[in-house]
């Protein structure tokens, strides 16, 4: 399904809320149904892909996350920029729903955070330093070709992404999930690319 005679115009809270809830439902349910090895495959290929970019460099920084569950899958990613010399930054979920920052020191160094997260060990590096990042990755449930993404819920990511300026900023997605119709509402922040297996898509 795509999204080019959709209105891209902030829709009532209500009912954006609504229809984002019943469209992020049927893409998990679909989600759930890959395997494994579906799975792993996606996550060498997603680490290709992003390693790949034109913005990355050794010294350069990139803002990332922990994947989870049958999300594209980013552990083999944070190991292989690492291993570049690319420094790592990833979300410390805060109570609020917004997100601190700490530097990714491998696998071992990850703890338990808020609502079955994972982050970083090492010391947390202020909401604000996700604006050091060249390239963001973010997660997300889907995208519409004018790069709108539809998250889980809770505004983390489009408080962050209001913090940056400058950087080239990619949802991970399967490839089922991007070109949707995704409800907009007035504090959305837009994506620059989709990353999926396949590739990079530029949105917008």
């Amino acid at each position: 399904m795509t999204d080019d005679a959709f209105p891209h115009t902030a829709v009532t809270d209500t009912a954006s809320v609504a229809a984002k809830k019943a469209l992020r439902r049927t893409l998990l349910a679909a989600r759930a149904q890959l395997g494994p090895d579906e799975l792993e495959a996606t996550a060498e290929r997603l680490s290709t892909h992003v390693l790949a970019l034109p913005q990355l460099s050794p010294g350069a920084c990139v803002a990332a996350y922990v994947s989870s569950g049958s999300e594209p899958g980013t552990h083999v990613l944070l190991e292989r920029l690492r291993e570049a010399g690319v420094r790592v930054l990833l979300p410390v979920l805060l109570a609020d729903d917004d997100l601190d920052w700490a530097e990714y020191a491998g696998a071992d160094a990850l703890v338990d955070g808020l609502r079955r997260t994972r982050h970083p060990s090492t010391q947390a590096l202020g909401k604000d330093a996700v604006a050091e990042a060249d390239v963001v990755l973010v997660p997300g449930v889907a995208v519409s070709t004018t790069g709108h993404r539809l998250g889980r819920g809770g505004g983390s990511y489009d408080r962050a992404l209001a913090r940056v300026e400058g950087a080239f900023v990619a949802v991970l997605l399967h490839p089922g999930e991007v070109g949707q119709r995704v409800p907009v509402e007035a504090h959305d922040q837009v994506v620059d690319a989709a990353i999926t297996r396949d590739g990079v898509l530029p949105l917008g």
